[in-house]
């Protein structure tokens, strides 16, 4: 592939259009308005931060800990990687949304791609031998594409923040200008997050945040949702 053909695939699977039904969750955002913990663009900026560096030191470490394995075609690592990622998701609606994303972005992935990892991937997950979570998915598409973990790492850290600024429109006062303002703040630092997640040991991937995990128990028991997290 030459370099325009590189970065219009990765455009592509990382597109906020792109089919796997991040549009129906806020990570969270919908409950931390509801409790008036983001009240405006500046809590709004501070949350979306929160939510990145978490999924550095979480997701995105086991992205590119499965890009790897994915690299080296080890279909058992990349099973044990998944494993621990989605026994890091404390709250049910945080695992229904990654493995949901993760097992349509595998079906789609294997239909454009056909690449004989991802199909082996896919019968893996609907087999039920592992969960499928979409970090996983995603570091197997772009290794198997031969585009960069760098790269599957920027596409996810893009996803989590357009997933929750997308959402605020839908949920507070606020306009497209700011939430793109934003956007282009926070990608800022994404060089400096990828070499930090890609010098951490599987075994290190986690993220403390009582108060996410707090929101989302909170937004299962919530008896009006516009989002399923």
């Amino acid at each position: 592939m030459n370099d325009a053909a590189r970065l219009l695939r990765a455009l592509q699977f990382g597109d906020s259009v792109f089919p796997v039904g991040g549009f129906a969750f806020s990570a969270g955002l919908e409950t931390a308005i509801a409790e008036r913990v983001v009240t405006d663009a500046e809590s709004l900026s501070a949350y979306t931060r929160t939510a990145l560096e978490l999924a550095m030191r979480g997701d995105g470490v086991g992205l590119i800990w499965a890009y790897r394995a994915a690299q080296a075609d080890d279909l058992r690592q990349l099973t044990q990687i998944d494993a621990q990622v989605y026994a890091r998701k404390l709250s049910s609606e945080t695992r229904t949304m990654s493995v949901r994303m993760g097992k349509k972005f595998t079906e789609l992935s294997a239909q454009i791609l056909h690449a004989a990892l991802l199909q082996r991937w896919l019968e893996q997950i609907t087999s039920g031998a592992t969960p499928g979570c979409y970090p996983v998915a995603l570091g197997i598409n772009f290794a198997v594409q031969g585009l960069s973990a760098r790269d599957a790492f920027a596409v996810h850290q893009y996803g989590v923040a357009a997933m929750i600024l997308s959402a605020a429109l839908r949920l507070m006062r606020i306009g497209h200008v700011e939430t793109q303002q934003m956007l282009f703040a926070l990608s800022a630092g994404a060089d400096a997050d990828y070499e930090t997640a890609a010098a951490m040991p599987l075994a290190d991937m986690a993220g403390f945040a009582p108060m996410t995990e707090i929101l989302a128990a909170a937004h299962v028991k919530a008896t009006v949702r516009l989002f399923m997290s």
